[in-house]
């Protein structure tokens, strides 16, 4: 789940592969072992309670290689898959990870799987309680080892979709607007006019 501002100062996919690569992970085809984590990080401090009944509003972003990749809103029709430092989401408090499973693939391999499936995930499509950052790094860790991530990270998000009449109007319908005052993509990054909003 990701709030206002988020995406602001974060490394937006896919990045053009030909200055992405380096020669020495292309030319060696040889696959590696890595560890696949999930780092959940806290959006309030109502968590603190929260957490020990099973439930919490939660981000998550999936990491391996030393990569940490989530997904957020913004108002294009282009991906909403973005990378960050591992435990170091902006906006965000780090609250712990827990390892999923094991990949084979080398970090250049991770990566033009990350890009590739940043195709699915744009950024105007996000959702806060059918198609949120949890459900991203749900999809990765399905492909990837077979497994869904802990239930409890994205909890509330399926509660809201079964109990959708009782939520209120604005979480039903969240979507992304955009603002007048220079809001534009360059160079992989969003301006700082771009803002997660939320209206009937």
């Amino acid at each position: 789940m990701v709030r206002a501002g988020v995406l602001d100062n974060m490394q937006l996919f896919p990045i053009s592969s030909s200055t992405d690569s380096t020669p020495t992970e292309d030319s060696n085809p040889e696959k590696s072992t890595a560890l696949l984590y999930l780092n959940i990080y806290d959006l309030t401090s109502i968590n603190n309670y929260l957490y020990w009944f099973g439930v919490g509003i939660f981000h998550s972003g999936i990491e391996a290689h030393g990569e940490e990749y989530g997904f957020g809103a913004h108002d294009y029709p282009s991906s909403g898959v973005f990378e960050v430092e591992p435990r170091s989401c902006p906006g965000f408090i780090f609250r712990r990870s827990i390892i999923l499973g094991t990949i084979d693939m080398s970090p250049s391999e991770f990566r033009s799987f990350m890009e590739r499936l940043s195709n699915e995930y744009h950024g105007d499509t996000y959702h806060l309680i059918s198609r949120n950052c949890n459900h991203f790094t749900d999809d990765v860790c399905r492909r990837l080892t077979g497994k869904s991530i802990p239930g409890w990270v994205n909890r509330l998000a399926k509660i809201g979709s079964f109990c959708g009449c009782l939520l209120p109007e604005s979480l039903q319908s969240t979507s992304v607007r955009h603002l007048p005052a220079e809001n534009h993509m360059y160079s992989g990054r969003m301006s700082q006019a771009t803002r997660v909003v939320t209206h009937p």
